[in-house]
């Protein structure tokens, strides 16, 4: 095992094994500089240093490897989904009734937003007919729900 040549072979498994693993584990770049450091031993051993010098690159690689990704690492962490995001981009969008949204709970209508067609349901579980303009206040799977455009909302200043 104190073959040089043999670790050649054991940098490169090891850079599969490190590589998978992060894999597996997605977001969270604790294997990564391992496999970095890995490749940088495998690079070695094929260059010809000896078994401490390989050694010494791996460490030394893997060492900066996850220092440098502690910035990224601290932004993802801390990071949230925005709320203008997939649907949740639709919150406080204006909607126009195409099919009426019956009263009571339960009860679903369709609505336009945009270019796109969606499942409604009135947030107050009041009649809204059709070709009322209202506004998203929530989405709920594939369904938005939807509630009255207040005065301030719908105003328009005539002069």
């Amino acid at each position: 095992m104190e073959d040089p040549n043999n670790w050649r072979w054991i940098w490169l498994v090891a850079v599969g094994v490190f590589g998978v693993g992060e894999a597996l584990l997605p977001g969270t770049f604790f294997l990564l500089p391992f496999a970095v450091g890995a490749i940088a031993a495998a690079v070695a051993a094929f260059a010809g240093a000896g078994l401490t010098g390989q050694w010494a690159v791996f460490v030394v690689v893997s060492a900066v490897g996850a220092v440098a990704l502690i910035p990224l690492r601290r932004r993802l962490d801390k990071s949230e989904i925005p709320p203008g995001v997939g649907s949740r981009r639709l919150i406080g969008q204006d909607a126009v009734v195409l099919r009426a949204i019956a009263e009571g709970p339960g009860e679903w209508g369709e609505v336009r937003i945009g270019r796109e067609v969606w499942r409604a349901e009135s947030e107050n579980h009041g009649l809204v007919p059709v070709g009322a303009t209202v506004i998203v206040s929530d989405v709920r799977g594939t369904a938005v729900i939807v509630g009255a455009k207040t005065t301030s909302q719908s105003q328009v200043i005539e002069e």
